[in-house]
């Protein structure tokens, strides 16, 4: 393990791994990291004990005794854990405590409480309290509204009275609050009020996205009693071994948090396990590689990947996390895992698999090589590699022959290819550092791997990434780009970032800016969010975070054990909430009479249709479809009717949202639909009999049954929108296309749900209506309610895209179909088999998305993905064909692109060619075109992706559906065809022909 060290001072740093099963230890001297060895002192492997200080007492008391270390040679402890992210998954009412949350909201967000979507029996277990009170912000830093300091005081009482002692803090657009500071004083208030109390301000714990930031902010709390105690019980032995350095706890970017701030934010130690395993492995070859690096840790049953950027911290997820049901959006490392390890069961039947089920830590006697009888990776490693030392040979000898071992190792190769492959961030082949006990069965050389490196320790990297761990700081916020260049506001926002890490303990000279991004807000004028991170290796002159600041507690109440105990009982306590299974074949939709009652079913897929249909804009309709299942579950009923069923004389009005769809995700929806309706109708004689959405795309899909819901306007909703899918104007609607009055929009009412009301009487033509929307758009908050005023019977049956809401529906079925069935291989397919089959549409590509390029305009993003020919499954069989001599090609080869303006515009070929040192890419074939519907779906889940939401990596299918007939006559491709766009150059040409969807109504409807 190592030899005794004569250092001249405080040069080593300890890390230590408290894992679910074992526990990891390392003493390391940073100054020999260069040497063969690695600077690696000492290191320990233990099975974790009950109580995390006596395992972490032995891990640094048997590595000093073997390498004769002393404790003043000690600059640093460094732990890592998964306790806190455990008492969530175990949901263990000992470790959790119930929590009250204060929203800073105003009028917004009432209809999406907190933990509306956690699993039913975490919400009862840790939500205690909730109120909705003054308070937010709007996107440019307005004041939504300030807070009430007596309102905020009457809360307290409540929370008081039950017991409570953990509270969140929760305010509209929080984290660009640098101003008002509104959670903060809202904090200083609940500390008065509830001494002794936790307080968790949700912009420390997360960044933009309400309902995410605030269940990270919730589940914080709720272990925050127990982290200290946990904590507590990682610096006795510190101490007990006269070790006077400071303890650091890994977080899961890479870097560490000082003890004292991990007893604050827990939650920033979820998922730190891979990230240290990660940095550990790339510590283990630093002189050998100075670039980005994709980190394979092969283990008994899976495989975990994760690529290691060249800033030297692990590539964070694009969007959104989940941990026991519960969807959060705080900073975590992007890992994939798949089913193979090294004891994956293998079967040798007409085609050869490999997992994804493993025999796991039995391995010793179920593996052929240890005398068991079953046929794992690790048997057909040791027949496949005469150098292979594992077991008995001679047991395993005649368990496959030279053909099954040729397709155990193309089936293995293939598997590490692919997640290989999806997680490279650019098309350049990559190094590649094997890791883990089950590296053994993977090959020497793998597609994409510039080089296939297997280190020597790499079975304690975890404990050495917990002890190289750096200090960081992250700023996400929204500036105005009116008056200030990009680049200046990013050089600001760089210095505040450093200056951010300095603090939490960065050393000033090696603090630097590790991660740049910048997106342009949609609808928003001269505004974009930066996200800058910045790190340095930690300052060790510093002495202010050397130990924690606690009450002193008697010795029984850090006793570990016996909290464990109390856990093990809580638990069976707690019962999961069973999970509806709907038999998707046998289930038929509720139609009486014709007219189709929706229920929560028809609305988890309606709402997965909507996103598809949205063309990657629209606005993602997770929030909305909330809201409605709530109100469905309180008793609400929601009419779909058909438009063949309208009366020429009924009056149809149309709800839908307009702004920006990050708005949409931190400021939720109050009743600014409703209140437009209202206010449309004090100018607008005509009382509506029906009401219809805007457009099927996106979150507005779901609008026109959310007003028209029983306790809203009790309105019949028509089977059909103005859109047939999303567009970004108001003009470019199947009305407006049919020319017969202008304007169609007008009078209109738009309101902000905050009392701020715009009314349009009547304008000169719906292209003015929507100039001046517009302008008023971004001075009220970007995200509003929209209420058109109603057309006939006779006129909705003529303009209306038909049947679209039945449209939604099939393919949310289609989706849920072939993910029930394991079929998500088929989905696109099945999908256009929804829509009409094969002459309705087309599989226009299948491959990865290898570029994307956004910029903003006019209000509008504007941007080009580029998306590289691929096979998009990840299938034993398919390995083997492609290994085959007489396999042919790929079906998508090449690139293509998808410019959008919001939402995707056309998926044309291109030919990529360098032309003086410079890419230059050529377009080719168009593959599809507007008003024809170009819709990308993750290849993984069947779900719909928006522009947004593109990046690099991404398994897409890219989807071609034809347009409505009510777009493709002359005026209906001028406004919504690629002129409509600008685009001019362009020339439609319907992808196939369009079939009406089929009616859920004329389906499925009983008569009474």
């Amino acid at each position: 393990m190592g030899s005794t060290l004569d250092l001249g001072g405080r040069g080593l740093r300890i890390g230590v791994d408290v894992g679910g099963t074992n526990t990891d230890g390392v003493v390391l001297d940073p100054s020999r990291a260069l040497e063969p060895d690695r600077g690696i002192v000492a290191w320990h492997k233990a099975p974790t004990t009950t109580n995390p200080s006596v395992g972490i007492n032995d891990a640094i008391t048997t590595m000093f005794e073997t390498a004769g270390v002393s404790p003043d040679q000690v600059a640093s402890v460094t732990v890592g854990t998964t306790h806190f992210v455990n008492a969530v998954v175990e949901r263990d009412a000992a470790r959790l405590s119930r929590v009250a949350v204060l929203r800073l909201c105003g009028p917004f967000s009432q209809y999406a409480p907190p933990c509306i979507d956690w699993p039913t029996d975490m919400t009862e277990l840790v939500l205690g309290h909730y109120a909705l009170l003054k308070g937010g912000l709007e996107v440019d830093g307005f004041l939504i509204s300030d807070i009430d300091e007596d309102q905020i005081k009457a809360e307290c009482a409540k929370v008081r009275e039950k017991g409570i002692k953990s509270v969140v803090v929760n305010g509209v657009f929080s984290p660009i609050d640098t101003v008002e500071r509104q959670e903060e004083r809202a904090a200083a208030i609940v500390r008065a009020e509830i001494p002794g109390c936790d307080v968790v301000c949700s912009k420390e714990v997360a960044n933009l996205g309400f309902l995410e930031r605030e269940n990270a902010a919730i589940l914080n709390a709720s272990i925050l009693a127990f982290a200290r105690k946990t904590i507590r019980s990682f610096q006795e032995p510190i101490k007990r071994l006269g070790l006077r350095c400071p303890v650091f706890i890994t977080q899961n970017d890479g870097t560490i948090l000082s003890g004292d701030m991990a007893a604050k934010l827990p939650i920033r130690t979820f998922s730190s396990g891979p990230t240290n395993s990660m940095r550990g492995a790339a510590f283990l070859v630093q002189n050998e590689l100075d670039e980005a690096m994709m980190v394979v840790d092969i283990g008994g049953t899976t495989t975990d990947v994760g690529l290691l950027l060249a800033n030297g911290f692990p590539r964070q997820q694009a969007a959104y996390s989940d941990l026991a049901g519960v969807r959060m959006n705080f900073s975590c490392p992007d890992v994939k895992s798949i089913g193979l390890g090294g004891g994956s069961i293998v079967r040798n039947g007409e085609t050869l698999t490999v997992g994804p089920d493993s025999v796991g830590y039995k391995i010793t006697k179920e593996a052929l090589v240890f005398g068991g009888k079953v046929l794992t990776t690790t048997d057909c490693t040791v027949l496949a590699d005469s150098a292979a030392e594992i077991g008995n040979r001679e047991l395993v000898k005649d368990a496959l022959d030279e053909e099954g071992i040729t397709k155990y190792k193309v089936v293995v190769k293939h598997k590490i290819e692919k997640i290989i492959d999806t997680m490279k961030t650019s098309p350049e082949d990559v190094p590649v550092l094997l890791v883990g006990g089950g590296a053994v069965i993977a090959p020497d050389e793998l597609k994409g791997a510039s080089k296939v490196l297997k280190p020597k320790w790499s079975g304690v990297a975890n404990a050495i990434g917990a002890a190289i761990a750096r200090v960081s700081a992250v700023v996400d916020t929204v500036k105005s780009t009116d008056t200030r260049t990009t680049q200046q506001i990013l050089e600001e926002i760089s210095q505040d970032v450093i200056e951010r890490a300095v603090a939490n303990g960065a050393s000033r000279p090696t603090a630097k800016v590790v991660e740049i991004d910048i997106l342009p807000l949609p609808y928003i004028a001269n505004k974009s969010r930066f996200t800058v991170r910045a790190a340095g290796d930690l300052d060790y002159s510093r002495t202010d975070f050397a130990s924690l600041h606690f009450e002193e507690t008697s010795e029984a109440e850090v006793q570990m054990d016996e909290y464990e105990k109390k856990g093990e009982r809580a638990e069976k306590t707690t019962k999961s909430e069973p999970k509806e299974d709907v038999d998707i074949d046998a289930y038929r939709p509720t139609v009486k009479d014709r007219v189709w009652y929706v229920n929560k079913t028809d609305l988890d897929w309606i709402t997965i249709g909507c996103y598809i249909l949205g063309t990657g804009g629209g606005g993602s309709p997770y929030a909305h479809m909330l809201r409605l299942r709530q109100m469905l579950q309180k008793g609400d009923v929601v009419r779909v009717v058909s438009p063949d069923d309208l009366a020429d004389d009924a009056a149809v009005a149309t709800a839908g949202h307009s702004g920006s769809p990050t708005v949409g995700i931190e400021k939720l929806a109050g009743d600014e639909m409703t209140e437009a309706q209202v206010e449309l109708y004090k100018v607008c004689e005509q009382q509506p009999t029906h009401i219809v959405s805007i457009e099927i795309g996106g979150g507005n899909g779901l609008q026109s049954m959310i007003v028209g819901a029983s306790s809203n306007m009790d309105l019949p909703v028509v089977d059909g929108d103005w859109m047939g899918r999303a567009y970004p104007t108001k003009w470019q609607t199947t009305p407006v296309v049919f020319n017969e009055r202008s304007p169609v929009w007008a009078p209109i009412a738009m309101t902000d749900g905050n009392g701020n009301v715009v009314i349009v009487p009547k304008a000169t033509s719906d292209l003015q209506v929507e100039r001046i929307l517009r302008a008023a758009l971004s001075m009220m908050g970007s995200a509003v309610g929209c209420a058109e005023p109603p057309v006939t019977g006779a006129e909705c049956r003529r303009w209306a895209v038909e049947h679209t809401i039945s449209q939604s529906w099939r393919i949310g079925r289609a989706v849920a179909k072939a993910r029930k069935s394991n079929r998500i291989d088929n989905v696109a397919e099945t999908i256009l088999e929804e829509c009409g089959g094969p002459e309705a549409g087309q599989v226009l590509w299948k491959g990865k998305i290898v570029g994307v390029h956004r910029t903003l305009r006019g209000g509008h993003v504007y941007g080009e993905c580029t998306i590289e020919g691929a096979d998009v499954v990840d299938d034993d069989a398919v390995a083997q064909k492609q290994a085959s001599p007489s396999r042919g090609q790929p079906q998508f080869q090449g690139l293509i692109k998808i410019p959008f303006k919001n939402e995707n515009i056309a998926a044309i070929k291109i030919t990529r060619s360098v032309v003086d040192g410079e890419a230059v890419d050529t377009e080719g074939e168009v593959l599809g075109l507007v008003p024809d519907l170009i819709t990308v779906i993750d290849a993984q889940n069947g779900e719909a992706i928006g522009t947004p939401e593109y990046r690099y990596g991404l398994l897409v299918i890219v989807l071609g559906i034809t347009a409505s007939e009510r777009w493709t006559s002359k005026r209906g491709i001028e406004i919504g065809g690629p002129k409509g766009f600008g685009m001019d150059h362009l020339t439609y040409k319907p992808l196939g022909k369009f079939v009406k969807p089929f009616s859920v109504i004329d389906e499925f409807n009983v008569s009474r």
